[in-house]
């Protein structure tokens, strides 16, 4: 028997580093996945019902594997939706799994943009996005005063940037995050010195000039000059005379407005009716809230876009000029 021990200790010994190495070649093998893969865990998910949910999308198929690693890490893990890349070792899984990264589709909403223009954009990420409860939403007073804000509706309050929204998102949640930004800005705004805030009310008020800002010019260099015009004919009780404020009364973006709708009885038909509308025309982006709060300080109250390709405007403080820079304006477009 003495002779035997050794024989035997050996045969152990290296039985268990054949056991240990098989563990650890099964635990760094690749995932069996050859294209990212999307699964959902759900909340409460126990490290077997994990396992299983691997198995059936053809992540990891070696339930042991798991058991053991799950066994000697004792992982955290998180609900929600994960994306798998191919060929991930079961280190790189389950450190996902245990960060709380859940899966998120980015989406881009560009400044300017009505609320009823956003569904195109975010229905390349969510296609089955329903547009009617989308709208709903948005003009519904009860959701919109939910999340702090104290208009009839969101209009302007849904601030254009790249969010990464979680892949289950629905209308509601991506509205909630879209005006969850909008206030985040009002609150890096609210007590910056020297402001327009006190002369423009509140931040309704504030969004709605922006508004109007966003859609006279594209050029980020203008907006405190047309932003300027404005706050001096709101300042004399002069029009804004703005007409991306009718055409927004009949979602008229593009091509000409006729008599008909600049005689239009709407509140928001500033071209007809002083003062500021009654609330936000389009969503505008941070800058232009920024020049709305901190115009610049100019003696215009006029401006024409001066089409000659370059996208900008001719501005001036009277309207014999203004009307001079018409004529001009129209020799560029070739009339």
């Amino acid at each position: 028997m003495k002779k035997i021990f050794p024989i035997i200790l050996i045969f152990l010994i290296l039985g268990a580093i054949f056991a240990v190495n098989n563990v650890k070649t099964r635990i760094n093998a690749p995932s069996q996945n050859t294209q990212t893969v999307l699964l959902e865990i759900p909340k409460g998910s126990s490290p077997l019902k994990v396992s299983q949910i691997l198995h059936q999308n053809g992540v990891w198929t070696d339930e042991m594997a798991f058991k053991i690693w799950c066994r000697l890490n004792q992982p955290a893990l998180k609900a929600g939706w994960f994306e798998i890349a191919p060929k991930q070792t079961l280190d790189e899984i389950m450190a996902l799994m245990t960060s709380g990264k859940n899966a998120v589709r980015k989406v881009t909403i560009p400044e300017g943009r009505a609320s009823w223009e956003m569904p195109f954009y975010l229905k390349k990420a969510f296609p089955n996005l329903d547009e009617d409860r989308w709208n709903a939403l948005v003009q519904d007073p009860r959701f919109a005063r939910s999340l702090g804000v104290e208009a009839n509706s969101l209009e302007g309050y849904l601030l254009p940037e790249t969010y990464p929204f979680p892949i289950d998102a629905n209308e509601e949640t991506i509205l909630k995050q879209m005006v969850k930004a909008n206030l985040k800005v009002r609150t890096d705004f609210e007590n910056r010195p020297g402001s327009n805030w006190k002369e423009l009310g509140n931040w309704h008020r504030v969004l709605t000039l922006a508004s109007v800002v966003e859609e006279e010019t594209g050029k980020p260099e203008e907006r405190p000059l047309i932003a300027g015009v404005f706050t001096n004919r709101l300042r004399i009780d002069m029009p804004l005379g703005a007409d991306p404020t009718v055409r927004f009364i009949f979602k008229n973006l593009t091509g000409p407005i006729y008599k008909s709708q600049l005689n239009s009885d709407s509140p928001y038909n500033t071209r007809k009716f002083k003062g500021l509308m009654p609330g936000p025309i389009s969503n505008p982006g941070r800058k232009a809230i920024e020049a709305a709060l901190f115009p610049a300080k100019t003696d215009a109250l006029y401006f024409v876009a001066k089409d000659d390709g370059s996208g900008t405007h001719f501005f001036s403080s009277n309207l014999k000029d203004h009307n001079k820079y018409k004529d001009i304006a129209a020799k560029n477009r070739g009339e």
